[in-house]
């Protein structure tokens, strides 16, 4: 496998980013429509996770990642509008389910796409007030979590840490203290190296594990629970170190970290959280 963005790959990411730069501050309506029009729902595996890792960096507030790694897989298509899947056998914290257009149920009899006004979905009060998570009622369903949709949790998780990192390593250069900046001392660097290192590891896999999705490489379904697993753990440096080098300020509502801290852990938690996915690694 080639582990190397292709041309077309980095002028995509390139031209991601710049997109989200501009755009970010837009409401979710145009944020939403923005995307549409250019297409990134339609992109191939790698180009998805190249997408959705800096949507995670900015922490995307539409419902592109459950539209396109929750509904699609399930349904085989995109939906009429935004769109999400119910998967894990509960129905319980479904991402989207509240404001998705169609909703691809696993049932016992196969998978049932259904309009989102049909069924019954509450939303659930979380502590990221940005993200959409919601309770399903519906019969019958069984567990069969796509690996797209680990994979893209997964890079979307490492967005948020890279968000982190780019936030703190802006703060311990301008913090001074004993006439010095922060980021000078010995144990802020190793803290801060450490969340790269993590940040880097938990991205190998993520991409590694697209890579499997694009080729249907039968190490598919263990490369989803490795990423998932990966950037778990990665969110957990990110966020007691994160929080620590940038001190309290960094949960005050004025500060934008505490976006990211709060996007970051929700990313560990929804599909199993690192521990569980160890676990299944093991069996």
């Amino acid at each position: 496998m080639e582990f190397e963005f292709d041309e077309d790959q980095r002028l995509l990411q390139r031209l991601v980013r710049e997109t989200v730069t501009k755009s970010r501050s837009l409401p979710e309506e145009q944020l939403w429509a923005t995307y549409l029009e250019l297409g990134w729902l339609e992109a191939p595996p790698v180009e998805l996770a190249i997408v959705l890792e800096e949507l995670g960096y900015v922490a995307d507030p539409t419902p592109f990642l459950a539209t396109a790694t929750w509904f699609a897989p399930l349904a085989g298509r995109l939906p009429h509008g935004s769109g999400t899947g119910v998967f894990d056998g509960t129905g319980r914290y479904v991402l989207d389910a509240d404001r998705a257009d169609e909703i691809a149920l696993v049932t016992g009899d196969g998978v049932i796409v259904v309009n989102g006004t049909d069924l019954e979905a509450q939303r659930v009060d979380i502590f990221d007030p940005t993200l959409h998570v919601a309770h399903v009622r519906a019969p019958d369903l069984v567990r069969d979590v796509p690996d797209l949709a680990l994979m893209g949790l997964a890079i979307t998780t490492v967005g948020s840490c890279r968000r982190i990192l780019d936030l703190v390593v802006g703060h311990v250069r301008q913090r001074v203290q004993f006439g010095k900046p922060i980021g000078s001392f010995q144990a802020v660097k190793h803290k801060a190296a450490d969340m790269y290192v993590a940040i880097e590891r938990a991205r190998a896999l993520a991409y590694f594990s697209a890579l499997t999705i694009a080729e249907d490489d039968p190490r598919r379904a263990r490369a989803a629970s490795m990423a998932k697993a990966a950037a778990g753990e990665c969110q957990r440096v990110c966020f007691q170190d994160g929080y620590q080098l940038f001190g309290a300020m960094g949960y005050t509502w004025e500060n934008e970290l505490q976006i990211h801290l709060k996007r970051a852990k929700a990313g560990d938690l929804l599909l199993g959280t690192a521990a569980e996915h160890r676990k299944a690694l093991l069996r």
